[in-house]
């Protein structure tokens, strides 16, 4: 049978060389999309492919994108298509420009063709959730620059071939759910950041190359192992059947034979012979190990009593110099560094007693509240050291230990966060309160209990990961802009910068509303300890020893932000495989024209979005351009998101932002620090 099927799909083949073989123009791709439809579409959901209907097919036909005057994207997603792959394979394979194929969640089945090798232009394969059965053909191999393939949750069969290792630019690699077997020992794949394999009859050792991936990415593959997986030892490496056979156990010992089981006649011969050994143990000395065990922890348990009662009972508290107390929390994560930090200040000579300065509605509690709270540390950034503070009335706080603060004394300092203190925009974090003293400073603010849009976008990404989707990331661009649009427009004279703006300083609220942290903070420290790497304009000085930041500094961090946003990666490391920051990352596949590969695979999942998609990067490469006067301002910034975001929407927000603007300027117009 699978000879005939493979002969059949040769001579179809054949017949789609031939026909390709001459010149291809938008005529014949639409001619291969309507032969497709006539054997797919056996419920009619693509009635708008239509030659005779008004408009142009590249923009009304359903699922259809264009470039260049050749059809280059196709995604047609739970439709019910339903056809044999013998039926409709020759047609689609025509699409020879096509660079997103994705017919994922139908009823199509089949096996796969040869041929596949058609589609040179080929970077994005979704085929998940259809019943494709047979191999998996090596003619994938053959399509150089394909980035994700997703093959899962069919019926294949058979090994993964190793001419995979051909796709040198394979990001994602997915077939769980389907009936392959064989090992993969063969595998390499470096570029890789995305595997599934779960789900099939694959067994033997994983390859070095693939054990960097969890364990849920190989798992109910019984006979699969070595890291992530338990190793090798206690499994063998191949099953005789893979559908119905269990796993055999062998002993760890490469010399040892397994034992023989007894024959049928002597079951009972253990029982009658060395019984007491098979058994193990005698009753009596069961009993008699428990009651020593137990005997041994009473004992162990009263010295440690002992020890630490007579150790602490005669301390006083009160003997620490100005009232300082060593408070140990009962959370795992107390608030160590703190407060060893502030009793080693205690503990020297001249040290300087600080307080707690509170700006108006903040409610009021002392420095041994926080050193007598439940705290947990959430970071170390440039600046210093930030915990979340649970206070004895549950209220929580975030404290920021600074370090390495460039002030010139006291008074400087609080003129800084006097002005600090003013900063009041549903898009910034507030700051509470402050403690000065010149061993010790602290920044008290509100807890954002959302966590930051770093860890929303780059924190776990593999299965059970809740995605971020597209509106969810249009509303958080629209806050964080706007929180640096009140910022920017503050003081007139001087003007301000937020100065270290990137994702892990944009945390959400409650509510899910964005707020900017660390604002203005990089004014007292170093260079070096505010924004580094491709959040850091190319104009900003090399020199580390004074504090920079600037407006349009912002306005570069901003746009990189943006880029995470739609493209799912972090700003800095091995951005699409290529060791470029992401901003010049992006560059380079917009100029070779590949557009739609920048943008975060989580994202093609929703319908209608692309057009935002690319209004929004328009945006953040305005933003990232190297030159500081090519770059919008902030204002500009916010229109173009809202724009983007809907007309209704847009025209309340742009309201609302322009009586920001007017209060910022009002309340900081005579300003200065």
């Amino acid at each position: 049978m699978y000879l005939q099927q493979r002969f059949v799909f040769l001579a179809l083949g054949f017949v789609v060389l031939l026909s390709s073989s001459g010149a291809s123009t938008l005529d014949s791709d639409l001619s291969a999309l309507l032969a497709f439809r006539s054997t797919a579409d056996v419920a009619g959901r693509l009635s708008s492919w239509n030659l005779s209907a008004a408009g142009d097919p590249c923009s009304s036909w359903f699922g259809v994108s264009c470039s260049s005057g050749r059809v280059t994207r196709l995604v047609l997603e739970n439709l019910s298509l339903s056809a044999s792959s013998h039926h409709f394979f020759p047609a689609i394979v025509r699409l020879d420009q096509l660079r997103v194929l994705s017919l994922k969640s139908n009823s199509l089945s089949g096996p796969l063709p040869p041929y596949l090798s058609s589609f040179k232009a080929l970077k994005f394969l979704f085929l998940s959730h259809n019943s494709f059965s047979g191999p998996i053909p090596p003619s994938i191999s053959y399509i150089s620059h394909l980035y994700r393939l997703d093959l899962s949750f069919n019926n294949l069969s058979g090994p993964i071939p190793n001419s995979l290792n051909h796709l040198s630019h394979l990001l994602t690699l997915r077939l769980q759910s389907n009936s392959l077997s064989g090992p993969i020992s063969g595998i390499s794949l470096p570029t890789l950041q995305d595997l599934n394999l779960s789900s099939n009859y694959l067994y033997g050792a994983i390859p070095p190359s693939l054990s960097s991936f969890p364990a849920s990415a190989f798992s109910k593959n019984p006979v699969l192992c070595g890291a992530p997986l338990p190793n090798c030892s206690n499994v063998v490496s191949e099953p005789s059947h893979p559908r119905t056979t269990a796993p055999s156990v062998v002993t760890s010992s490469p010399t040892s034979k397994p034992e023989a089981s007894p024959p049928a006649g002597n079951q009972n011969s253990d029982a009658t012979s060395g019984g007491s050994a098979g058994r193990g143990m005698t009753r009596v000395a069961v009993v008699a190990i428990v009651v020593g065990d137990f005997a041994v922890l009473v004992i162990v348990a009263g010295l440690l009593f002992c020890y630490f009662w007579r150790k602490f009972s005669g301390k006083n508290p009160s003997k620490l110099n100005e009232g300082e107390k060593i408070v140990y929390s009962s959370s795992p994560y107390a608030v160590v560094g703190m407060e060893r930090g502030i009793v080693a200040s205690a503990s020297r000579g001249g040290f300087e007693r600080g307080k707690m300065v509170f700006f108006e509605g903040a409610k009021k509690f002392e420095l041994e509240d926080l050193l007598r709270s439940s705290a947990e540390m959430l970071g170390k950034g440039g600046y210093g050291t930030a915990y979340k503070a649970i206070l004895d009335d549950g209220s929580m706080v975030a404290v920021k230990r600074l370090r390495d603060i460039h002030v010139a004394g006291k008074r400087e300092f609080e003129r800084h966060m006097e002005l600090l203190g003013r900063l009041r925009h549903p898009n910034i974090v507030p700051l509470k309160a402050y403690y000065f003293a010149r061993e010790e400073k602290l920044l008290v603010y509100d807890f954002m209990p959302g966590g930051s849009l770093y860890s929303l976008l780059h924190g776990n990404r593999g299965p059970g990961r809740t995605l971020l989707d597209w509106a969810a990331r249009m509303r958080i661009a629209a806050s964080a802009s706007r929180g640096l649009a009140f910022v920017h427009h503050f003081f007139q004279s001087p003007k301000i910068a937020h100065g270290n703006v990137k994702s892990t300083n944009i945390l959400l609220d409650k509510s899910g509303n964005a707020r900017l942290a660390d604002v203005a903070i990089a004014m007292l420290g170093p260079a070096t300890a505010g924004r580094s790497g491709p959040y850091r304009a190319p104009e900003a000085p090399s020199d580390s020893r004074r504090p920079w930041s600037s407006q349009r500094d912002d306005i570069y961090a901003f746009g990189v932000v943006l880029l995470e946003i739609l493209t799912g990666k972090p700003a800095a490391g091995n951005s699409g495989g290529s060791g470029m920051n992401l901003p010049r990352w992006v560059q380079s596949v917009v100029r070779e024209e590949w557009t739609a590969e920048v943008f975060d695979l989580e994202l093609m999942r929703y319908n209608g979005i692309e057009e935002e998609m690319v209004g929004m990067l328009q945006v953040a490469m305005a933003c990232t351009a190297d030159s500081p006067d090519q770059r919008p301002k902030i204002g500009q910034v916010v229109r173009m998101i809202e724009e983007i975001r809907g007309e209704a929407e847009a025209s309340s927000s742009l309201d609302s932002f322009e009586s920001d603007c007017a209060s910022a300027s009002t309340a900081g117009g005579g300003g200065g620090h």
